[in-house]
């Protein structure tokens, strides 16, 4: 049904498809029996895809990646599509339109997406509210912390620790987002000085919140895949001396290399297949430096239960998925797990977590 559902999307402009998706989304909000009667048709329910870590229970491995429920609207809905976690965002302190239109492109022979929206969203207030309204799904939500386009870069730990602040009753884990190309100088902070002076400050947030509720949220670093790998090592280092979570790996790509589509001209990071590798690697490599201590969550052209599973056996414990999303319907997570568990029993294990970092 979805093929045909897709020919119809794809002839609308992708933002447009995208918005007229999450009106669906939240018309479905509307009557709790249709997201119980979505719910038992795409949850895959099996123990040896649960996983837990920092006191959060994931009933499975496959997130549904930041980007597509922007504004924190339709998270309980998505929730009912057989995703073990969303994350919502990414949300800055203050609304804001993001860059010009049209910036939302689809490259359908690449299996791509190339985007520069630049953190559009509702802000943290309007966010707050519609995580203190909706019903909480039985699912872990993660929510995606940026800064706004006009706080200068060192005042920009204002913005991740008023955003943490105000959120954090409602998040079970904070991903920090330095790593889009589509906020200007937003990258600078992933190097070694800038990242210990922001990260030094959010944990110290993190603190005070912690003391103040009682509750302990883990913060997540997200990672761009144009760093090198001794870029990508110190931050790295960096982020386990401070004593963070673990890291998302990774975010879009600057990088067009091997894209065939006219499209590829166009500015903004790319997401989809030809992420893949890229990204694999960078799990890999992120494993091995951490002696396998960080928890990985995994990101980057994810379309089926064997590209998640090469991430899981490179070493992250949970992935997401976004373009596949686009091209696969949303059943993708259903279809994901499936898979996964087929790969399990070939392989012989007994558990998700036997395969995690099993090629780095």
């Amino acid at each position: 049904m979805y093929s045909l559902l897709r020919n119809q999307l794809f002839r609308m402009d992708p933002e447009q498809a995208h918005e007229w998706t999450i009106r669906g989304l939240q018309q479905a909000q509307r009557f709790p029996f249709v997201l119980k009667t979505l719910q038992r048709r795409m949850e895959v329910e099996d123990p040896r895809l649960k996983v837990s870590f920092s006191r959060i229970r994931f009933p499975n491995p496959v997130g549904l990646a930041a980007g597509f429920d922007k504004h924190a609207q339709v998270y309980p809905a998505l929730a009912a599509l057989g995703f073990g976690f969303v994350e919502v965002g990414t949300l800055t302190p203050r609304r804001q339109s993001g860059n010009p239109r049209p910036r939302l492109y689809r490259l359908p022979e690449d299996q791509a997406v190339i985007n520069r929206m630049g953190f559009n969203n509702g802000g943290v207030e309007q966010a707050r509210s519609l995580l203190s309204t909706f019903p909480r799904p039985g699912i872990p939500i993660g929510i995606n912390l940026g800064k706004n386009k006009q706080t200068p870069q060192e005042e920009a730990a204002s913005d991740y620790r008023h955003g943490l602040r105000a959120l954090y009753r409602h998040g079970d884990y904070f991903a920090i987002n330095i790593s889009s190309p589509n906020t200007r100088g937003l990258r600078d902070l992933q190097q070694s000085k800038p990242l210990e002076k922001l990260l030094s400050l959010i944990m110290a947030e993190r603190d005070e919140m912690k003391d103040e509720t009682g509750e302990t949220r883990p913060v997540f670093l997200k990672l761009a895949p144009d760093l090198t790998q001794d870029q990508m090592t110190e931050a790295v280092q960096v982020g386990m001396e401070l004593d963070i979570d673990g890291f998302i790996v990774c975010n879009t790509t600057l990088s067009r290399e091997g894209l065939k589509n006219p499209l590829k001209k166009e500015e903004g990071g790319m997401s989809g297949k030809p992420l893949a590798p890229l990204s694999t690697k960078m799990i890999r490599h992120l494993y091995r430096i951490s002696e396998g201590r960080m928890p990985i969550i995994g990101v980057g052209g994810i379309f089926t239960g064997d590209d998640a599973y090469e991430k899981i056996r490179a070493g992250a414990c949970l992935i997401q998925v976004y373009t596949g999303m686009i091209y696969r319907g949303p059943s993708i997570a259903r279809e994901i797990n499936r898979e996964l568990l087929h790969r399990l029993e070939k392989d012989g294990y007994d558990h998700i977590s036997e395969a995690v970092g099993q090629d780095a």
